[in-house]
Order: C-alpha cells, then sequence, then structure tokens
C-alpha cells in the first residue's frame, strides 16, 4: 500500500526570513493524523534567506540529519563542532542528553534550501553525537545511495536507529529498483523534480507512505532527486 502526503497538504509556515514546510506535526504545526511514520518524526523543507538561520536552541533525544539542497548552511554547536553543509554533504547529530547548536545561512547573497530530518533513537539518554560527510553526486546518479545506516554501511553516517536512508539523482526517463524486505517499512521523499512510485505519481515535496510492498519501482519523469527511508 502506497498512501501519498501531497506537497500543498504539508504545515507551511512564512517568517519572512524563512519559509518553512511541515510534512509532519511540528512546532506551532499539529496535525494528528501526520504525527510521523514509523521512527521517522520530522521531515522540514527550509528556505532560509541570505545571512538569517535558527539561533542557539537545545535538543534532546533525537537523531537528526541536515541535507542541504542548495545553498549552504553554518552550524555551531555545543559539542565544539563548527562546519558548513553544501550539497551532497549528510550530517548527523545525536541529541542524546542534551546539545544545543546554532544554524545560519553562511552565505550574505544567496538564500540556503535545505532538508531536516529527525529520527527517533533506539534509546533515550545516548551520549550526544555529530557526524558529517561528503557523498559524491556521481555516486548518486541514476541509482541508490546509503547516506545513512545503523553501522554506516558504505560510507554513510552512523544513526542510533534501525533505520536505512538512501538518495538517488535521477534524470528523465532514469530507474531505480528497491527491494523491500517483508515486514520493513518505506518512505518517499521527493527533493525535487517528479517521479513515479510504482506507477503513482509524485512531485517535489510530496512524500509516500509504503506498507505492506517488498517491491518498489521508482522512475524519473524530470530531473529529480529523492530519499528513501527503510523502516523497521
Amino acid at each position: 500500500m502506497i498512501t501519498k502526503r501531497a506537497a500543498g497538504e504539508r504545515g507551511h509556515f512564512d517568517h519572512g526570513w524563512l519559509q518553512t514546510y511541515h510534512t509532519f506535526s511540528f512546532a506551532d504545526y499539529h496535525d494528528p493524523d501526520h504525527m510521523g511514520f514509523r521512527h521517522l518524526r520530522v521531515i522540514n523543507e527550509d528556505y532560509v534567506r541570505p545571512g538569517m538561520g535558527f539561533p542557539t536552541h537545545g535538543h534532546r533525544d533525537m537523531e537528526i540529519v541536515t541535507c542541504v539542497l542548495e545553498g549552504a548552511l553554518e552550524h555551531r554547536d555545543s559539542l565544539g563542532n563548527g562546519s558548513v553543509i553544501r550539497p551532497n554533504d549528510v550530517q548527523r547529530m545525536t541529541a542524546g542528553t542534551g546539545v544545543r547548536h546554532s544554524e545560519f545561512n553562511a552565505s550574505k547573497s544567496e538564500p540556503v534550501h535545505l532538508l531536516q530530518i529527525w529520527i527517533m533513537p533506539a534509546r533515550a539518554g545516548l551520549a550526544p553525537g555529530y557526524e558529517q560527510k561528503t557523498i559524491a553526486e556521481k555516486d548518486k546518479r541514476g541509482a541508490l545511495r546509503l547516506i545513512a545506516s545503523p553501522d554506516g554501511d558504505d560510507g554513510s553516517v552512523t544513526i542510533n536507529q534501525d533505520v536505512r536512508l538512501s538518495a538517488s539523482v535521477l534524470q528523465p526517463g532514469e530507474k531505480v529498483a528497491y527491494d523491500l524486505p517483508r515486514g520493513r517499512f518505506a518512505w518517499l521523499q521527493v527533493a525535487r523534480g517528479a517521479v513515479t512510485l510504482n506507477g503513482q505519481t509524485l512531485v517535489h515535496g510530496d512524500g509516500a507512505a509504503v506498507s505492506d510492498e517488498t517491491s518498489l519501482g521508482i522512475a524519473a519523469t524530470a530531473s529529480s532527486e529523492i530519499l528513501l527511508f527503510d523502516l523497521a
């Protein structure tokens, strides 16, 4: 079964410096029918104006994955980490027992477009942690490339949950397939472009919950970038 979550149905807020879209309930957006899917709790699509951003704030007991689609995002945290996240980078922050961080557009002239993902950890009270890696775009072209996993397979970042996150960059007409083990679930998020998932059309900002399926076929109908979550 494939259940579409249309982009236009997401929560949306215009804060002036920030345009934000919430696939699931988050902050002032509450929809009891969309509280997450399996261990996937948040997918926020953010557009941040030049030089603006999120001042220092705290998190606990969450695995936070950030992917920048366009521009550059500057990160600083209470663990002493400071970095700039760019397209093809994937950052994982384990909030655990508590971490404080800030995120700002690193450019004074160009906006930054990003996806921030929250995944519930396998257990509460983990030690805070941070990891950032670059996954070359060529490895994602026409293929599903693992970017986050419980064991850090294939150079992916390590997340403290039974979730495997893959990314793909597809040109029109290109296809990828994924075998979903019986008893597993999936979520597909279209970061840009348009694809079909087992024949169902999805466009930029759309998501889809997958259950009781063992074979996924994804075909691009435009230049596209997708994220595929394999979930327990």
